[in-house]
């Protein structure tokens, strides 16, 4: 396992450190999830890496590919024990995409056919051609 890092300032290491209490769901070597203080739904769930990154692509392969790994089995646990339907995975990514705490984390949402929660985004159709550049433009960074 690659060295954890945590920084001294931010409130999602004070928790994994247990300097701030929360209420534990889950935890591992490289992961911890517990319940969110302000929570969207009943069972709303926080993940957060046991390592200090402000954004995902800074989190290293090990600490992602552990959350990847968990996201599914937490959400199964979240929705049949809120009673839900489903649940949303959300990952807010820097300030522009409303990030709030600066340390790479995930919310799982239960959710409920009717419960008013949800994004209201407004869509446009792209052009194909549009598309086909976008597309070559995002894999040559790869």
């Amino acid at each position: 396992m690659a060295n954890a890092v945590l920084d001294q300032n931010c409130v999602f290491c004070k928790i994994i450190r247990g300097e701030i209490p929360c209420q534990r769901v889950y935890e591992d070597e490289h992961l911890l999830a517990f319940l969110d203080i302000q929570p969207l739904a009943p069972g709303h769930t926080v993940v957060i890496p046991r390592h200090h990154a402000e954004f995902l692509d800074q989190l290293p392969e090990e600490w992602a590919a552990a959350i990847g790994r968990t996201l599914g089995r937490l959400g199964r646990a979240i929705v049949n024990a809120a009673g839900a339907e489903g649940f949303n995975v959300l990952q807010n990514n820097g300030k522009a995409a409303s990030q709030e705490v600066p340390h790479v984390h995930f919310h799982l949402i239960p959710r409920r056919a009717g419960d008013g929660l949800g994004y209201r985004w407004k869509t446009s159709k792209a052009a194909p051609a549009d598309l086909e550049k976008m597309a070559a433009a995002i894999s040559t960074r790869l």
